[in-house]
């Protein structure tokens, strides 16, 4: 069985975004970049089940510019076999994108494709969606347990008031939530290995895709920041102002 994992290089959660002065998008300059959370958890799952002997192959695909081949390696450092980077102008909407992984699922005929179930940048939560209709294959959303066997796949999923489990026939996609399994550190062995790894760059026209964006960002702003505290001398003072002030109390 084949695997395809999609991944995503955006800012590394711990940095603190900061938003160009003239508020048209957020600033990358000299800005750690690292995999999406989530999609280092669809990487994990991938190759957790390639290590139980389920499947033979995990591939790993990202769409973007040069740039995401070093989160490519990234993914065949943590035990991906072999990387296609879709050559690509960043910030392409989820459609364009999902028109490209879905391609390549075609082509490498993926018997299961794993991705995260967003992004923390565009935070869009629809490009797996947008795959599997694509491809008209059976999906399961926001995974916390992955069962393959009998040519199917039983999905457990959190949803409000408890779980659910799917079971749905492969080819399929499903997308990983924050408990499906905590992602290992790649060795300094297997980053060394990782350079020798196949990585096949390919672009749209390449995959017979027209990609273009629908949606433009019309500005980016931060939170505002917030007041200081302050200190009250009496319980009575402190019913006063959040009556009066902060309005919380009738």
């Amino acid at each position: 069985m084949k695997i395809l994992v999609s991944v995503k290089r955006v800012i590394d959660y711990n940095v603190k975004v900061r938003v160009k002065s003239d508020q048209s998008a957020v600033d990358l300059t000299n800005v750690k970049m690292s995999m999406n959370p989530f999609c280092e958890i669809a990487v994990e799952e991938a190759i957790r089940l390639k290590e139980k002997g389920v499947a033979s192959e995990v591939v790993v695909v990202s769409v973007g510019s040069k740039s995401c081949q070093e989160t490519l390696r990234t993914a065949m450092a943590l035990g991906a076999d072999r990387a296609i980077q879709v050559e690509a102008e960043d910030g392409l909407d989820s459609l364009s994108v999902a028109k490209l992984i879905a391609k390549v699922a075609q082509e490498e005929a993926a018997d299961l494709v794993i991705m995260g179930k967003q992004a923390i940048d565009s935070d869009n939560n629809q490009t797996g969606q947008m795959v599997a209709a694509l491809l008209d294959y059976p999906q399961a959303t926001f995974a916390s347990e992955i069962v393959i066997e009998n040519g199917e796949a039983q999905v457990t999923r959190e949803i409000d008031g408890g779980l659910q489990t799917l079971a749905i026939t492969l080819p399929a996609v499903v997308t990983t939530d924050l408990r499906l399994n905590e992602p290992r550190f790649a060795s300094l062995p297997n980053i060394m290995k990782a350079k020798k790894k196949p990585l096949d760059v390919k672009t749209s026209a390449d995959l017979g895709v027209e990609v273009g964006s629908n949606v433009s960002i019309v500005s980016v702003t931060p939170p505002p920041q917030r007041a200081g505290g302050i200190k009250v001398g009496s319980v009575a003072e402190l019913v006063d102002k959040l009556k009066n002030e902060a309005k919380v109390v009738s």
